[in-house]
């Protein structure tokens, strides 16, 4: 068994490879479970070894893996608290928030064999919980839309508009009206620890969505 520190062996870096790799797949399913895009765009695809729903509309595609880029290093130094499946209304008012807390521990004692296929369950039941998020959720109403948010910590937060990792795909500050939420319901979804990552998945749902 051998023990790590953040600092050694690009840890951050692993960390935020996986991260960004299983809210890519989150991020896609969210977008078919909740009916953001026809059905009709989804392919199935396998990942952690569970069917998924994945998109093949490239413009899409292309806006979640350039948000999920600019994401990875703030993930890679432990500077992002949350990040945050927006999806709105016509008037552009969030009717769900699919909320996903994230913190590493600062110290680890990892054995590299069994680590990734540990992690990789862990993942995996957080995709099936989305996969049947519906069953506790209300419909929305046609016509949404989405987003994605992050939340950083207070020193990553006076960086960001000094670093650009997309050029023409800049960090800006999110609407309020995007952020708050009037009287939501809390639906927990899934809680992971592991020895890399500990995560929360939980929904923040409007009462009144029509």
């Amino acid at each position: 068994m051998t023990t790590l520190t953040r600092q050694d062996l690009n840890f951050g870096q692993v960390v935020a490879d996986i991260l960004c790799e299983f809210l890519e797949v989150a991020i896609h399913l969210i977008l078919y479970v909740r009916e953001v895009y026809p059905s009709g765009i989804f392919q199935k695809r396998k990942k952690y070894n569970v069917p998924v729903q994945m998109s093949c509309h490239p413009e899409l595609n292309q806006y979640i893996q350039d948000t999920l880029h600019c994401v990875k290093p703030l993930i890679e130094k432990n500077d992002a608290e949350k990040v945050v499946v927006v999806i709105m209304d016509k008037e552009h008012h969030p009717v769900e928030r699919f909320v996903f807390e994230i913190s590493q521990p600062p110290l680890l004692s990892i054995s590299s064999d069994t680590l990734l296929s540990h992690v990789e369950q862990l993942l995996r039941a957080f995709i099936l919980k989305i996969s049947v998020c519906d069953a506790v959720l209300n419909n929305n109403p046609p016509g949404c839309s989405f987003t994605v948010l992050v939340h950083t910590r207070d020193s990553a937060t006076r960086n960001m508009e000094k670093v650009q990792v997309i050029k023409d795909f800049p960090w800006i500050v999110a609407d309020e009206q995007e952020v708050h939420m009037q009287e939501p319901r809390l639906i927990p979804l899934k809680t992971m620890t592991s020895d890399i990552v500990k995560m929360q998945l939980y929904v923040e749902e409007r009462a009144q969505k029509t």
